[in-house]
This record gives C-alpha cells, structure tokens and sequence, in this order.
C-alpha cells in the first residue's frame, strides 16, 4: 500500500516531518509519497494530512487566503487522518484566545498560544502517550497549552495535569514536536492506526 501524505508546508519541520511518516510507513512495510501543499488542489488528493509547528497567525492567513482551509475543513469531514503539532494544533482549535487565529475548528478544544514559555523554555520530557508501551520523548518549544477539551475529544497524553496529546475523530493533536525526534510513534498513531482501523 502507498499513502499520499500532504504536509503543509507553509512554515514549520516539513522535511523532518516527511521521514517521520517516511519511517511510519516503511515500519508497516508501506511507502507514503510527502507532498508539499503551499497551494489549493492538492489537499483532496491527499490520504492524510499534516499541520506542522510554525507561526500560528502565518499559517491561518496564509491557508484562508490560498483557499487551502476549506479543503482541509473537507478533508476531515471525509473522515481522512489529520496530524496537527504545536502552531498546527492551535490553528485546528476551535479557540486560541487570539483574534489574529482564524481557527479552523477540527477539534473540540481550546488552546492558549506559547503557554508552556518562550524559545528558552524549551524542554524534552518522557511522555506516558496512550496505548504506548514506552514513553514518548516529548520536545517542546514555544508550546501551547490545551486549556479546554470537549467531552468527545480523547486525552492522549498529559504533561503536569495539563493535556498536551488529544485526538477528536480522524484529528490527532499535539503540543509538542514529535518530528524532532527518531521516534515515529506519534505519526503511526495518527497516520497508520487510522488507515487501518
């Protein structure tokens, strides 16, 4: 089997991002073709998508303005795997507590921008994640805090009584960068779990 995997690559870790899923496959002993989505018309072509960390006000610009966001909107109606992380995660919120987001409403949740601190915040902590048999090496940079889950949204992981992993339908999201690590965990949950359940 070979998934279509649209990453968008508007700002964030997209090459880091393409060999997780590139690792995620190959562990299933599939392949996944990355495609780089900056524009409209590639998203429905997709089998799973990716939002990565970046700049959260960039990303909701630059996805309304470029008609990408109703074709994700789409995308996750069809029920087809999303992978949100960080700045990715606080653009599929229904919230973020700042005008200048224009979320797109994926998941029943509510973030707060930068929460967990600045650049210099940055920590890496063992992430006890649902369903894994060992913890999950956690980076965190500039991370937003989940302050409210609606009751059909799974807490996956939680990080100081604070969720920082959930996952509503066909929507994984996370707080932290799960591509900047070897792990590919995160992405098999999201991507793969899905595909195959």
């Amino acid at each position: 089997m070979s998934l279509r995997a649209g990453v968008l690559a508007v700002q964030g870790d997209v090459s880091e991002h393409a060999r997780a899923i590139e690792r995620a496959a190959a562990a299933h002993d599939e392949t996944a073709e990355v495609v780089e989505i900056r524009e409209s018309g590639l998203v429905p072509e997709c089998d799973v998508l990716l939002l990565p960390g970046g700049e959260s006000t960039t990303i909701s610009r630059l996805v309304h303005r470029e008609g990408i966001a109703a074709e994700i909107e789409a995308h996750v109606a069809a029920e087809k795997p999303v992978l949100a992380t960080c700045a990715g995660l606080i653009v599929a919120a229904s919230d973020a507590h700042d005008d200048r987001v224009e979320t797109l409403n994926l998941v029943d949740a509510t973030v707060e921008r930068n929460a967990f601190g600045r650049q210099k915040d940055s920590f890496e902590a063992p992430l006890d994640v649902a369903g894994f048999d060992e913890p999950f090496p956690a980076v965190f940079i500039r991370a937003p805090l989940i302050d409210y889950v609606g009751s059909d949204v799974e807490v996956l992981a939680s990080w100081d009584d604070r969720p920082v992993a959930i996952r509503h339908g066909p929507v994984v999201g996370t707080s932290f960068h799960p591509e900047l690590t070897e792990d590919p965990r995160v992405h098999d949950l999201a991507f793969f779990d899905s595909v195959e359940s």
